[in-house]
């Protein structure tokens, strides 16, 4: 037996969601561990978010793909590599090796993203390797290399924590970064003085912490920044020194936003020209500015010109890669900066290094002794997927994403996988709406059952370190990539006995980067042993001889041919697609704070699902009195490129004109609420990065004859015009609806067979019906004319217990007079009505005393905006 069957003491490691790179202290338990934040790690700080927090409860078997499997039968794991082998040669012959691709994903660790890209830029020899990240982060590598030669995030966390301005731009920092957010309260505290102003179109959480909200327009950041650019030359405040020793084109920069005047970005940002002036002012007389800028920015057919335009405004003013300044892209997934350091998009080669440069690629391929090197940029996702279309791919390998529900057009998607001759799935999940199109499973090790490497945003690379064996014959990626490459024919090149020897190759082909002038180089560890690499301390890159961690370009250094500082002419133009009388309301989507992408992991843990049991459509009341939607009600959203059903929510928290809706939700956890199907496949032309926060849509009432709930030991997976279905303790439950009381019956959610069906008379109006396996109920189902007042989580209580009539009988009474208890804290699952409690009994008045008396906001506290609502309802 492993080690790892007998071991029961912590382990470090790192968290699998965000680009915080959070360090967690896992204990294993016979199922699931108990998740602590670890206190030692210079991200978090011993701090975790809720997400964070219920990591052990995402580590039940139920729902893993335990074996290979080809064309819905189990099969070796010879016979499946054997298959990809032959049919990647195949295509290689008959089509080329542009015929292949591989779409990987920001959750692959450094290992696997490395052993992916080697195969696939040096061996097969096509660029024709992208990821999710491209959905994410590519207009920020393509604005940094514009700007700097290399894709250098200049700063750290820490100057978060030091500046006395910290900037946020398109991103709700409390819900998608909770532990950053944190630092930023912490760091708040502790210097009252330190400001922050927060540009968002939408009212959110991360609000509850700025001094100051700019509510600009849809796609405006761009007029906003170059606004902020002449500012900073009329007041005098460039720092010649700085732009002359180290910088170019600022005076075109100039020319390009100067275009624009003051007057014309107020009225394209929506801003008054006081509140702009207001904000200039602010950020020029403040020397240590931090701007952080997300998916907001990025998100957008312009979000490298955004990001250049962020860039700009700091190198004229010499703010940064000092303490406290500079710009800072905060990335979404846990590995987006690691799959970038290995040349993980189709655009970039591996170490930094610049695939169309000649002597980088040969370079590498001697490194490799490659057969043959990509020589030009391969398709990005979206093109990927249109080339699969269209017939140019012939095999398809996707690693650890599900692209059916995140890309753009996923309907589209959904059929180009189908039209792919050969499609290869490396995954956890045995069912997700991916999986379901492809021809070939791959079970793969997850979170905690896997050893590698992970980068965060502010380039400090961690150990992700396994603490429990990997369930039926799942393996970790790099080696499922490895055997293949063997069988190609490539072994001295791919035989790596672990993840340890892949990372001494990787930090060995850094050093040569470094060699050749880059920025990235962790040529210090080439050598590092199994044992030292096992105990691997965290590190922020570089660390070569001469080089260690920190910042960068105080002094200059950039990457660039003339070692100059670029600053990028980046003129406005109206980029946002225009609404019209049939599409007259625009679509901005994002995440919510308990869940995490397609909810593959999240939606594995009962108290995540709580806060959020059903997708949302957000919508300000005066659209919803104009469009005849009303709050908790059905809507029907519609696009150009497909329609969606939502719980409607009416708040002025979404600015008029727009709304919101989470992008998690996918056909495995709903029934039409698949976001990414409406949105269009508009890029930025220069990354390649989609434009989800901007799509003309519509929305209309959407009228049912019936609502219901089900609850079920088992998942299961009803048949109704409406559903929506959440983990809970014990089982699972689902909200339904539907157009047809005729056709409401048990048997639509196919939990009927082997177990006994009970009717429980309530009214002609109201069906209640139970079914029960050894006399206890393991279903129950219930359906109204009108909206039932109990809560598929009230009914999920009932699951387990003894099927008794009249205690069902009471129960249904005494539930329908009950107040919902939404949960407010899902660190520690406190909900609103206890919390509303506390503050009548007790006569609480802030926030630090709700903490005291419930612990509510003490972790991550990403619910602080909602107990200060609650302490004030008045203000929400």
């Amino acid at each position: 037996m492993s080690d790892l069957d007998h071991r029961s003491k912590r382990v470090r490691t790192v968290c699998p969601y965000c680009g915080v790179g959070c360090g967690v202290l896992a204990t294993p338990r016979a199922r699931g561990a108990i998740i602590k934040g670890d206190p030692d790690h210079p991200a978090n700080q011993g701090r975790l978010c809720c997400k964070g927090v219920s990591l052990g409860e995402t580590l039940e078997p139920e729902g893993r793909l335990l074996r290979p499997r080809i064309a819905d039968r189990d099969a070796s794991w010879d016979e499946a590599l054997d298959l990809i082998a032959t049919r990647f040669a195949e295509a290689m012959a008959l089509h080329g090796p542009d015929s292949l691709a591989i779409y990987a994903s920001g959750q692959l660790l450094t290992e696997d993203y490395y052993v992916a890209n080697k195969l696939m830029k040096g061996f097969i020899g096509s660029a024709n390797i992208d990821t999710n990240s491209r959905l994410c982060m590519a207009s920020a590598v393509v604005a940094h290399k514009r700007a700097f030669g290399s894709d250098t995030v200049p700063g750290t966390y820490e100057d978060l924590e030091q500046a006395d301005l910290v900037v946020l731009v398109g991103s709700n920092l409390a819900w998608c970064h909770p532990v950053l957010n944190q630092r930023l309260i912490e760091a708040k505290a502790a210097r009252p003085e330190l400001t922050i102003v927060n540009i968002d179109p939408r009212r959110t959480a991360t609000c509850a912490l700025s001094d100051l909200h700019l509510p600009l327009k849809p796609g405006s950041d761009l007029a906003l920044f170059n606004g902020l650019l002449q500012a900073i030359n009329r007041e005098d405040a460039v720092d010649r020194d700085y732009v002359e020793s180290h910088t170019s084109g600022l005076s075109d920069a100039l020319a390009a936003a100067g275009a624009v005047s003051e007057a014309e970005i107020a009225e394209i940002t929506g801003l008054s020209p006081r509140v702009l002036r207001d904000f200039y002012d602010l950020w020029i007389k403040t020397e240590r500015v931090v701007t952080l800028f997300s998916q907001g920015v990025n998100q957008s057919v312009n979000g490298t010109d955004k990001g250049n335009a962020i860039i700009n405004c700091h190198l004229a003013s010499g703010r940064i890669g000092r303490e406290g300044m500079g710009p800072f892209s905060i990335t979404g997934q846990p590995n987006a900066m690691g799959g970038r350091e290995v040349g993980g998009l189709a655009s970039i080669l591996a170490a930094h290094l610049d695939l169309e440069n000649t002597e980088h690629r040969k370079a590498v391929q001697r490194f490799w002794n490659a057969p043959r090197m990509a020589e030009r940029p391969g398709l990005k996702a979206v093109d990927l997927f249109h080339a699969c279309a269209d017939g140019r791919i012939k095999a398809l390998w996707i690693l650890s994403t599900n692209p059916v529900d995140s890309m753009p057009e996923a309907d589209r998607v959904r059929a180009a996988i189908e039209a792919c001759p050969f499609v290869v799935l490396s995954d956890v999940q045995a069912d997700t709406d991916t999986a379901r199109v492809a021809d070939v499973l791959l079970p793969a090790a997850a979170w905690g059952e896997k050893s590698g490497s992970v980068t965060n945003a502010d380039r400090t690379i961690s150990r992700q370190r396994a603490f429990r064996q990997p369930p039926g014959e799942a393996r970790p990626d790099w080696r499922m990539l490895a055997d293949v490459a063997i069988r190609l024919g490539w072994e001295a090149a791919f035989a790596f006995e672990n993840p340890a020897a892949v990372f001494r190759e990787h930090a060995a082909l850094s050093g040569i980067a470094g060699r050749l002038g880059r920025d990235f180089d962790i040529s210090d560890l080439a050598e590092i042993d199994d044992e030292a690499y096992e105990a691997l301390e965290p590190f922020r890159w570089p660390r070569a001889k001469g080089r260690s961690g920190g910042r960068f370009f105080a002094e200059g250094g950039f990457y660039t041919k003339d070692n100059r500082a670029h600053i990028v002419p980046t003129a406005w133009r109206p980029c946002l697609p225009a609404t019209t009388e049939q599409w007259p309301l625009r679509l901005l989507t994002g995440r919510i704070r308990d869940h995490w992408h397609t909810m593959t992991r999240t939606g594995l843990a009962p108290h995540l699902s709580r806060r959020h049991p059903e997708p949302v459509i957000e919508i300000h009341p005066t659209d919803a009195a104009r469009y005849g939607v009303k709050d908790d009600e059905l809507a029907s959203l519609g696009s150009p490129m497909a329609q969606a059903v939502l719980r409607v929510r009416v708040t002025t928290d979404t600015p008029e004109g727009c709304l919101f809706a989470p992008i998690h939700w996918s056909e495995h956890y709903a029934a039409k609420a698949r976001i990414a199907a409406l949105i269009p496949p508009d890029c930025d032309p220069l990354s390649g990065q989609p434009a989800y926060k901007a799509t003309p849509v519509r929305i209309a009432r959407f009228p049912v004859d019936w609502w219901g709930i089900a609850a079920a030991e088992a998942q299961f997976q009803p048949e109704s015009d409406y559903w929506a279905l959440a983990r809970v303790a014990g089982g699972w439950a689902a909200t339904l609806a539907g157009k047809d009381w005729a056709e409401v019956s048990p048997a639509s959610l196919g939990l009927s067979a082997g177990d006994n069906l009970i009717t429980v008379e309530v009214d002609p109006d109201c069906r209640f019906n139970v079914l029960t396996r050894d006399e206890r109920i393991s279903a129950a189902f219930l359906w109204r004319r009108t909206r039932p007042k109990v809560t598929a989580a009230q009914l999920a209580t009932r699951i387990g217990r003894v099927a008794d009539l009249d205690q069902l009988k009471s129960w249904f009474d005494e539930a329908c007079k009950t107040v919902p208890n939404p949960i407010v804290c899902a660190c520690f699952s406190i909900g609103e009505a206890k919390i509303r409690a506390a503050i009548a009994t007790e006569k609480l008045n802030t926030v630090e005393q709700l903490g005291r008396a419930l612990r509510a906001g003490t972790n991550c506290g990403t619910c602080k905006p909602e107990l200060v609502d609650l302490l004030n309802p008045s203000s929400s």
